[in-house]
């Protein structure tokens, strides 16, 4: 018969920090279930006993007790990798943010800009390089290396030769006539 699974004797420093993650009780629930699984084990509590204690699978609590003779602390927080893997290369990447920061009529596209749903159009049916992404997702990495598509816009002035006379005539009927109220747009108004 295999040797009982048991957690290794716990240091002062170890001891006070899973101490401190029971009892607290708050933050992340899997930490302090696994500290709490590491807390009765070093106290000498048998697996199944610890199993029933935290509402687990055997297996689980001896998962656990195992990474940490290995890891130590590191296994309160596990090294789960969650999700499908990656469909788009870090190549795929890098021709996403050349093509974007290109400009469209350069790669023979007939317009001025790009847009989120003409820049994936054009990578689903790209020559060079296919690459099939959905709009969230371009949208996503465009923002992480910094590329736009929303253009510069700036304030311009008034190229109206008149333009200090008609402000400093409505400055004038302002000041004059304080409790006016002007109507920009009598046609709008319906009775």
């Amino acid at each position: 018969m295999a040797e009982p699974v048991r957690a290794r004797r716990l240091t002062d420093e170890e001891g006070r920090r899973l101490t401190q993650i029971v009892r607290r009780g708050r933050g992340n629930p899997i930490r302090v279930r696994r500290a709490t699984i590491i807390m009765a084990s070093a106290s000498g509590t048998p697996v199944p006993a610890i199993a029933r204690l935290v509402a687990a699978d055997e297996d689980t609590v001896r998962d656990v007790i195992h990474a940490f003779n290995e890891r130590g602390l590191a296994a309160l927080d596990p090294q789960w990798a969650g999700g499908r893997p990656r469909l788009i290369s870090d190549d795929d990447i890098a021709f996403i943010v050349t093509t974007a920061t290109a400009r469209p009529a350069t790669l023979g596209c007939p317009f001025t800009r790009w847009s989120i749903r003409k820049l994936a159009a054009y990578l689903a049916h790209c020559h060079q390089r296919r690459v099939v992404i959905g709009r969230e997702r371009l949208r996503q990495i465009l923002r992480e290396h910094g590329a736009a598509f929303q253009r510069t816009r700036t304030w311009k002035e008034s190229n109206d030769p008149d333009k200090d006379a008609k402000l400093d005539r409505i400055e004038e009927v302002t000041s004059r006539f304080p409790y006016r109220c002007f109507e920009l747009d009598p046609q709008s108004r319906t009775l």
